[in-house]
């Protein structure tokens, strides 16, 4: 899939006129295409998302499946035209509702869950993990469907999202940033 106008550098403006079918993140300016999750992805992330959104009935956060744009560096004032980093975390966990608008979340989730592909390790591993730590979002969940293992990442007082936990498949996973929220593994890993 070519992209739908080739730019040197792209902004939440150019996202706006792509197809909602498009899978296209922006960071810092430049557009990384995205593949179609496959089964097994779509079934984890439907049970994770499941667990979440059951815990936060009547809450006030509020978990969003993908696809859903996240602004991470947004500020106040900032035409679509200034943003050039948007991502689309396969689960985004909000407690803030100013920070949702109609086109997603301005700023940092106070949580996100990504679901390895091996078209994505790398970028979910590396290019993600730096951009969710400069935008200080709390816990970063990164879910490996091959090893059916969930590593946690917690920001430090410091700003670094260190690896806190690492469960596997017979798990009750911990949500940190949720008081009293735990995800059932066995559940989520199913196959």
């Amino acid at each position: 899939m070519a992209l739908p106008a080739e730019k040197e550098r792209y902004t939440f403006a150019d996202c706006l006129t792509w197809g909602e079918d498009e899978r296209i993140e922006i960071v810092d300016g430049e557009a990384v295409m995205m593949a179609p999750p496959t089964t097994a992805h779509q079934l984890i992330s439907g049970e994770m998302f499941r667990q979440l959104a059951n815990y936060l009935e009547g809450k006030k956060c509020r978990a969003i499946p993908a696809p859903f744009a996240v602004r991470l560096f947004e500020k106040d004032g900032d035409s679509p035209e200034d943003v050039d980093t948007m991502v689309e975390p396969d689960i985004s966990v909000v407690c803030d509702s100013s920070r949702l608008d109609k086109h997603g979340c301005k700023g940092a989730p106070d949580m996100v869950v990504e679901i390895l592909s091996p078209s994505t390790q790398r970028h979910d591993r590396l290019v993600k993990l730096g951009l969710y730590q400069r935008a200080r979002v709390r816990e970063y969940w990164i879910v490996n469907p091959e090893d059916q293992t969930v590593q946690v990442m917690l920001l430090d007082d410091g700003g670094v999202l260190q690896l806190h936990e690492v469960y596997d498949r017979q798990s009750v996973a911990k949500v940190n940033v949720l008081d009293g929220c735990f995800i059932e593994l066995s559940k989520v890993f199913s196959e």
